[in-house]
């Protein structure tokens, strides 16, 4: 279950054990399920990283989440309020947004997509925020950060995470959250997604393909 490619980090051998046994106590539903909680990490390899999107906790509606901030399967409708925001924005930024919530071809390109907190209870947001997860968002940025990267950082509980960014040659971009309490708080008109684009060409290095 621990993706191999990450099982170096400490958070596996020092806080994954005490997590995985309050998990198995928990008397109400945990989402997403057990064999996607490290999905993120499976499909982008710190070798392959090229930005990250740090996300907050996992969706609390049962179907929805799947193991990647933001992301849903293809077949939910409507999308989340926050992955609508998001599309918006990247519509207005680039002219074009993908055509289902499925956010997995980004991942396959090196975005991390990567949620502060990686189970939620069904039903209610934020319940696991106790649990000690976010050491593991601290020690994937410090491992990412030590070559070029490019961070989005929505909301507050991103950008708390900062300070574990190695000094760098990273685009750092933090935002408001898009959530449909904050998106209009500095969320719209962020253009995040040409930013990274521009940047990773400055570099010589292919574009993501958002849309696709």
């Amino acid at each position: 279950m621990i993706p191999e490619a990450w099982a170096h980090l400490p958070f596996f051998s020092r806080d994954w054990p005490r997590i995985a046994a309050a998990l198995s106590n928990e008397t109400r539903a945990v989402l997403p399920p057990e064999a996607q909680r490290f999905a993120a990490l499976t499909l982008t390899p710190p070798s392959a990283v090229r930005a990250v999107i740090l996300g907050q906790d996992p969706y609390p509606t049962p179907g929805h989440a799947h193991g990647l901030a933001f992301s849903v399967e293809p077949d939910v409708s409507p999308l989340p309020r926050s992955l609508r925001n998001i599309f918006a924005e990247m519509s207005a930024d680039i002219g074009a947004c993908p055509g289902n919530g499925d956010l997995r071809p980004w991942a396959r390109q090196g975005v991390l997509l990567l949620n502060t907190c990686l189970t939620v209870p069904a039903g209610s947001a934020g319940g696991h925020s106790g649990l000690g997860w976010q050491r593991l968002a601290q020690e994937v940025l410090a491992e990412v950060s030590q070559r070029p990267c490019a961070f989005l950082l929505w909301g507050g509980h991103a950008q708390a995470l900062r300070g574990h960014i190695r000094d760098g040659d990273h685009l750092i971009v933090e935002t408001a959250h898009p959530s449909p309490l904050s998106a209009r708080r500095g969320f719209f008109g962020s253009r995040p997604f040409s930013r990274v684009n521009g940047w990773l060409t400055a570099r010589g290095r292919p574009p993501i393909n958002w849309t696709g």
